[in-house]
């Protein structure tokens, strides 16, 4: 499998302190490790990031792959639209698409979902349960239910997303909030998966729950496949059935 990492933070340049002790290289980095170290010579990991010539998110590097995992926070408006449509019509030829934590919010996230994607949030440390809801899904395989993230910033609902094809996981929170953490959508041959956990200020992405529920989605993603153009091409057609 060839993974694309991707974040806003320019290798860890623009995070804040605390942020920048738990990803001292910068969150992809931080991610690419972590699917480095769960998949081993499975996967091809590429770092990528908004500094890089075309943002990280050239045709080649798209077209080598077979995921693309999101994340990004501080920068969504940065991200240029030529590198959006690209994103979003590779996902349709197949590339899976991950988006953690705040890419809800990324360009390429909401032109997928076609909707604000707005939730309610909340900085107070929050104690998250994540629940899996579908403990079937290849996504939740191997996965302990419910996750006990402890504190972590609340995500809730309303979520202004589709309805999610296929939810994998819910997640409450002790303020009594609920959120859909874990929801899966297809556009085109492309297949997406959103995952709530992952601010920056905390170990999220030590957790071993979370760390399986993120391999697992990046396989599943990736099963997708890429499809070859269609050799026929859109236009005046002639009937199926002959009218003689």
């Amino acid at each position: 499998m060839r993974v694309i990492v991707w974040s806003d933070d320019r290798a860890g340049a623009g995070l804040e302190p605390q942020a920048r002790a738990e990803h001292p290289e910068g969150i992809a980095s931080t991610l690419a490790v972590l699917l480095e170290d769960e998949l081993g010579p499975r996967a091809e990991i590429t770092v990528a990031g908004i500094g890089d010539p075309e943002q990280g998110l050239g045709a080649e590097r798209l077209a080598a792959s077979e995921v693309l995992l999101w994340w990004g926070h501080e920068a969504h408006e940065q991200v240029e639209d030529r590198q959006v449509e690209r994103v979003r019509a590779a996902v349709e030829a197949g590339l899976g698409f991950i988006a953690l934590h705040s890419a809800h919010h990324s360009k390429p996230f909401r032109a997928l979902m076609g909707t604000s994607c707005d939730l309610r949030w909340r900085e107070g440390g929050d104690h998250e349960l994540i629940w899996a809801v579908d403990p079937h899904h290849p996504i939740a395989a191997g996965v302990q239910s419910p996750i006990d993230l402890g504190p972590h910033e609340m995500y809730g609902e309303p979520f202004a997303i589709p309805a999610p094809e296929e939810l994998v996981f819910i997640s409450s929170f002790s303020g009594g909030e609920v959120f859909r953490s874990g929801c899966c959508f297809r556009r085109g041959a492309g297949r997406i998966f959103y995952f709530g956990p992952g601010h920056e200020t905390h170990p999220v992405y030590r957790h071993p729950g979370v760390r399986r529920v993120i391999a697992n989605a990046v396989g599943w993603a990736a099963s997708a496949g890429r499809h070859s153009p269609r050799q026929s091409t859109p236009g005046e057609v002639d009937p199926i059935w002959s009218t003689r």
